[in-house]
């Protein structure tokens, strides 16, 4: 069940460029994120309101305990929401967007790396080292399909480093939030609450003229009411809305909490490494991209390198 569930998310956050990239033409990045964040919080505490109550055994028991868990949301919501999607948002305009695909794929052997430091049951080993560079190879190939234009550009390749770490500190807030018992809806949409509450300052600025010109308008909030009325009526726009908040970040962020509590949070960073193949098997079958031999064997590698990464040696599960 828990890779069932890692495998929906996968195959969810594979699709979701699709769904940005078409109501980027409405939106900037930074309404993209509030919308469906704010979509999926509100989605979220409508399913988790009565079992919360009901999970009495994971609710804290005093003022230090209920400070202590509050913390532990509100740095997932920074790392994993604000900190990862603006850092990674950011680094694209300063870089191509090869460099940020390679340079966050080595998340996995970070995630790694503190998990063996931080995390219960943290595991580094040298074939999760050596997937994990095979993965990386794989996503390398897909990324450049054919194109080497990798090229260091100092600025935009250390925010791609930086969301990198970042969503390897939520990993690791989230296997303490699954150690501490709290349900994973719960858990997420307290994180989202958090991220909301941090990004509000942000879409504060981005009304006001210099946040509108900030890397070429990724901050800005449009509050012309001839504006909102166009984009807001239009269907397809809602619908990649629902899609980004209800399945993207509600359900998929749940179902990979659930499978990191399940399989364990090394494992499921690893298997993040299958998203690029989803992608480029949607854009093959529903946007009438070409396939490449590149893309192909790129898929193929990736899939060799996760399962040597994830396989547990003994023929555990």
């Amino acid at each position: 069940m828990g890779w069932i569930q890692a495998a929906v998310a996968i195959v969810v956050w594979g699709v979701t460029f699709a769904s940005t990239r078409a109501l980027l033409e409405d939106f900037s990045s930074l309404e993209i994120l509030v919308l469906r964040f704010s979509l999926a919080w509100v989605a979220l505490w409508m399913l988790c309101a009565t079992k919360w109550r009901r999970a009495r055994s994971a609710r804290p028991t005093c003022v230090a305990d209920v400070l202590c868990v509050e913390w532990i949301f509100a740095a997932m919501g920074f790392t994993g929401i604000v900190a990862y999607q603006f850092l990674e948002n950011c680094a694209i305009y300063y870089t191509n967007a090869s460099n940020v695909a390679i340079l966050v794929s080595f998340g996995p052997i970070v995630t790694a790396l503190m998990a063996r430091a931080f995390a219960r049951g943290g595991q580094f080993s040298l074939r999760l080292v050596a997937g994990s560079i095979v993965a990386v190879c794989g996503v390398a190939l897909i990324s450049f399909n054919g194109l080497v234009e990798f090229e260091l550009r100092p600025i935009g390749d250390a925010m791609a480093l930086c969301a990198m770490a970042s969503w390897g500190f939520y990993s690791i807030l989230l296997d303490v939030a699954n150690g501490r018992g709290v349900p994973p809806l719960v858990a997420i949409r307290k994180a989202f609450g958090w991220s909301l509450a941090m990004m509000a300052p942000v879409a504060a600025w981005g009304m006001t003229e210099s946040g509108i010109c900030a890397l070429d308008g990724s901050f800005a909030v449009i509050l012309d009411a001839a504006v909102n009325a166009q984009r807001f009526a239009s269907l397809v726009n809602w619908m990649n809305i629902a899609f980004l908040g209800l399945l993207a970040s509600a359900a998929s962020f749940v179902l990979w909490s659930a499978a990191c509590r399940t399989i364990g949070v090394v494992k499921m960073t690893v298997s993040l490494y299958l998203a690029p193949i989803v992608g480029v098997v949607f854009a093959a079958m529903f946007l009438g991209e070409r396939v490449t031999q590149l893309e192909i064997i790129g898929g193929c590698v990736i899939l060799v390198g996760v399962a040597l990464a994830t396989k547990v040696k003994g023929g555990g599960k």
